[in-house]
């Protein structure tokens, strides 16, 4: 009984050294110069340390992240992944309009350019039909983070959910942050915003399994009765200069940040 207890002691110090070791390692992706300025700047709003910790991010998984946009998010985890070969994002085969195509090639530009800071990202790619190419598979974490309401309003996220659950292995986690829409709304889901109750549904609809969710991207602020709709907020800010300051001060969307299980 003295030696397990010694044992399990030993055992509990060399996990929290490389517990520690791993959020330092995440803390410095996050603090990364080499990060696009406008991006750092957005760390207030999309809090990404608490974020990819609630999403349990680990350098041993093999992760995925579906349509990374600009690429605020795989800046932070490619760094942290950096030399693991673990780390694939999305593209479009055939990009849907002009914008997505654009998008790509900056994305693929700015990580090819400082491949020797941020590491390699592997690809997996969108098919035509919007379901993903299952060349690879067995992703113990799948993030997508302000892309549901484009999906929902294309028609075609349940193409695009059942094909993340198809890549995904048995008791893999899917990471989901989502502009929120308030449950007392007429509608699903509307101008960027997804009531988060139908969300859920949705998912389990497709085999997922609610594990928690947070309020770690909560903004009370957010009245999400704007015309334009939640590109009316920052980033976006597509008002221009009309009532900026007003929206400025309001800051990014209200977000829901729900954890998913296979």
């Amino acid at each position: 009984m003295k030696y397990l207890f010694i044992y399990l002691f030993l055992f509990s110090l060399i996990f929290e050294a490389k517990t520690a070791e791993s959020d330092d390692l995440l803390v410095r992706s996050i603090k990364n110069e080499k990060r696009n300025d406008k991006n750092i700047k957005r760390d207030k709003y999309r809090n990404p340390y608490k974020t990819l910790t609630f999403f349990e991010i680990d350098r041993k998984k093999k992760i995925l992240e579906i349509s990374p946009g600009s690429g605020y998010y795989s800046e932070i985890i490619s760094h942290y992944m950096k030399e693991t070969n673990n780390f694939f994002s999305t593209e479009y085969l055939v990009p849907p309009v002009e914008a997505v195509r654009k998008g790509q090639e900056e994305y693929n530009k700015f990580f090819d350019e400082n491949k020797k800071n941020f590491g390699l990202i592997n690809k997996i790619y969108f098919l035509k039909n919007n379901k993903l190419e299952l060349k690879e598979k067995n992703f113990d974490l799948v993030l997508t983070f302000r892309n549901t309401h484009n999906w929902l309003g294309s028609n075609s996220a349940q193409n695009v959910y059942q094909s993340i659950y198809d890549v995904m292995k048995k008791g893999g986690i899917l990471g989901i942050v989502q502009h929120r829409a308030d449950e007392n709304s007429k509608f699903n889901f509307k101008n960027g915003y997804v009531k988060e109750s139908f969300l859920i549904d949705f998912l389990e609809g497709i085999g997922f399994k609610l594990l928690d969710k947070s309020n770690i991207n909560q903004n009370t602020k957010d009245k999400k009765d704007y015309k334009n709709g939640v590109w009316t907020l920052p980033p976006r800010l597509v008002l221009g200069d009309l009532d900026k300051q007003k929206y400025l001060d309001i800051g990014e969307s209200d977000r829901m940040t729900l954890k998913f299980i296979k």
